[in-house]
């Protein structure tokens, strides 16, 4: 049809820059890079998640919310007072864009817990032996319940992130747009990733932009996800509920579930969803072929089907991983202290131009790159 953009289903651009040193720069950068692969969107959905940007707030769980309506956000307002203390609350800063129109209410949070539910936690057996790798009581599965409850049963209202000291912002329109209007240049953070949408399978909404979060945990995805459905009933067992519309949602559900809840590693969390072909498994080493084989029986359920490059961030730490033949694009590159990742390498000499080291990564292998030892973010 006439002025419709064509399906191009290998589009979306990602970004991601990390400081190993934890110094914080502009958003920006991150920007800029994610304007020169403008052609791999079509202004259905773009965003950004910055690590850093709220050091007087670290504390705090940040939320950011998007509303329909004021009756959602009086609802979800009440439902904050009852189960946290609220030491902040405003609107998100934004910036009038010719480009960005019917913008639902946007909103943020600074929250404590309420000491009596700090009490309960130290109280249960479950938080003092399992921690956050066990499913009882604990603060962050207390702010998981949260976040889904408001998703699930208050309508109009969506949780976009809710973590501490990080933040995202997101909506509808090309991604330097969307970044120009929440001035995200005006942010300083220490990590940011960005994500340009090409909707294939999805519709393009507010909520369903890009990155998706939990707790601190961000997901910036180019493809898409085929066992969405098995993915999603998997997660239900452990009371996440995806209610945004898109693929992508389960992917930062299974980083929190099987690294923070279920204690894997990070590594092997990345062997759990990009899982090998059991050709492959069949050739490891004996020790390497018996952890694989076991991932791979246990969480067959978590594996991702379908073709995807990600960049998965959360604090202290960008992971950048592909699906296992490697069917959409990601490259590193490295310039002293701070790492790139990105759809393409243009995007990353756009704002870097004599990187000391560029390279690929291999389909289903990740790159984890965390701040250098004694550096706290």
């Amino acid at each position: 049809m006439k002025g419709t953009s064509p399906r191009i289903p290998s589009g979306c651009s990602i970004t991601g820059i990390f400081n190993r040193k934890a110094k914080r720069f502009s958003g920006a950068d991150v920007i800029k890079s994610i304007r020169l692969m403008h052609d791999r969107s079509n202004g259905l959905g773009g965003g950004f998640a910055g690590y850093g940007i709220y050091p007087q707030y670290r504390d705090h769980y940040a939320f950011h919310m998007l509303y329909d309506s004021e009756a959602s956000q009086r609802e979800t307002e009440r439902f904050l007072e009852k189960n946290f203390i609220i030491d902040r609350s405003e609107p998100i800063p934004t910036r009038p864009h010719p480009n960005i129109t019917d913008a639902p209410i946007l909103w943020r949070y600074f929250l404590r817990l309420k000491p009596y539910v700090v009490e309960q936690f130290s109280a249960s057996q479950d938080a003092k032996h399992m921690g956050e790798a066990g499913n009882g009581l604990s603060e962050k599965n207390y702010v998981v319940r949260q976040v889904m409850d408001i998703n699930q049963q208050i309508d109009g209202a969506f949780v976009a992130s809710s973590g501490k000291n990080m933040g995202v912002f997101k909506g509808v329109g090309y991604p330097e747009d969307i970044g120009e209007f929440y001035r995200v240049d005006e942010y300083e953070g220490y990590m940011w990733t960005s994500h340009g949408r090409f909707p294939t399978n999805t519709p393009g909404w507010w909520g369903g932009a890009h990155p998706f979060t939990i707790l601190d945990w961000s997901v910036v995805h180019n493809g898409e996800i085929s066992s969405y459905g098995i993915n999603k009933r998997y997660l239900e067992m452990f009371g996440y509920h995806c209610t945004l519309q898109t693929d992508t949602e389960v992917i930062a559900y299974l980083f929190d579930l099987l690294h923070r809840r279920q204690g894997l590693s990070l590594e092997h969390t990345c062997l759990a969803l990009a899982a090998p072909f059991w050709k492959e498994i069949d050739r490891y080493p004996e020790a390497k072929r018996d952890v694989a084989r076991a991932i791979r029986q246990v969480y067959g359920s978590a594996m991702l089907n379908g073709p995807f490059s990600l960049v998965v961030g959360f604090t202290g730490c960008m992971i950048g991983i592909t699906d296992r033949i490697k069917l959409r694009p990601l490259v590193c590159g490295q310039k002293e202290e701070v790492v790139y990742l990105s759809s393409e390498e243009s995007a990353i000499r756009e704002i870097c131009p004599a990187p000391d080291r560029v390279w690929t990564i291999r389909a289903g292998e990740p790159i984890i790159v965390t701040l250098e030892e004694g550096v706290q973010p």
